[in-house]
């Protein structure tokens, strides 16, 4: 098992926190803390062959909009009103932007940029999510190996909503991210936010760090280290919603009943102590790119 940070590989790492993966396998992971960059990661890192036995679930709403239920119903209704506010803080100040949205899931987020006319392109590593958004926007949705492939300056607008978080090689990704990038594009990544209220009272059922499947965990000091050099932080936005849909997720690893009020409640407190703290439950960073 590594404790080497896996972005700026040095060893000056400690234990931040041990959990499960109480979404789905139960298997025991720990979260590292690097000193020197002070990303979050988990460790151990599921190799590439074996991370999709992970994603196996029919609970997994990032790519199921179809499940009944309370829960589902509430988590699409709000996703429509939260897709318009992402629209407004990745597109203000482009006209008809060409947008790349990196891990585009079943391709609500494009489906409405094509439909504000916007030039849109997408990606995702699974299969089935592409499948579903090539079919939602009449265009074929590739993998991330095509879109590395694809030329210098390509693109505008590139968005990751709660994507990076899953990324395992942060360093190829950043470069990647920021040779693709138009000069003086714009990066936006929305990410969840570890010293939120929700998640500090949560511990280690904090749903929002979701191990395996978050290989990596955020703070506005780590992730602006990440991007140092290559991208500047211009904006930082809220995203109220997710504080109570994580700790409704939340309540139920803890299994006392009573999840949806008592995720409402909390939820609702994570919320008023952020306006204060401003570390919300999840935030939108907006990056513009720089020269290297």
């Amino acid at each position: 098992m590594s404790t080497k940070c896996p972005f700026c590989e040095s060893e000056n790492t400690r234990s931040y926190l041990k959990l499960k993966d109480y979404f789905l396998s139960q298997e025991d992971f720990e979260i590292m803390e690097c000193d020197n960059c002070k990303l979050l990661f988990t460790t151990p890192r599921p190799d590439k062959s074996v991370i999709g036995k992970y994603y196996k679930s029919e609970d997994y709403l990032s790519h199921n909009e179809h499940k009944k239920g309370l829960v589902p119903w509430i988590y699409n209704q709000v996703k429509r009103v939260n897709i318009r506010n992402k629209f407004k803080i990745a597109c203000k100040g482009f006209t008809n932007p060409q947008i790349l949205d990196f891990g585009c899931g079943v391709g609500d987020f494009l489906h409405y940029a094509q439909q504000n006319g916007c030039e849109i392109m997408g990606c995702d590593m699974s299969e089935e999510a592409r499948k579903f958004s090539s079919e939602k926007l009449g265009k074929t949705t590739v993998t991330p190996e095509e879109i590395f492939a694809l030329p210098h300056s390509t693109f505008d607008v590139i968005t990751m909503w709660h994507v990076l978080e899953h990324i395992d090689n942060l360093k190829f990704q950043t470069e990647q991210l920021h040779r693709l990038l138009k000069d003086n594009g714009r990066l936006v990544i929305a990410v969840p936010n570890y010293k939120s209220y929700d998640a500090q009272y949560y511990k280690d059922k904090w749903a929002a760090y979701d191990v395996p499947r978050h290989l990596n965990h955020f703070h506005k000091e780590s992730l602006q280290n990440i991007f140092a050099g290559s991208f500047e932080l211009e904006t930082i936005h809220p995203m109220k919603w997710d504080a109570f849909y994580i700790s409704m997720m939340s309540e139920n690893y803890i299994g006392k009943g009573n999840s949806f009020i008592k995720g409402i409640l909390t939820g609702w407190k994570s919320n008023c102590t952020a306006r204060k703290t401003e570390d919300y439950s999840s935030l939108i960073y907006v990056f513009h790119k720089i020269g290297f």
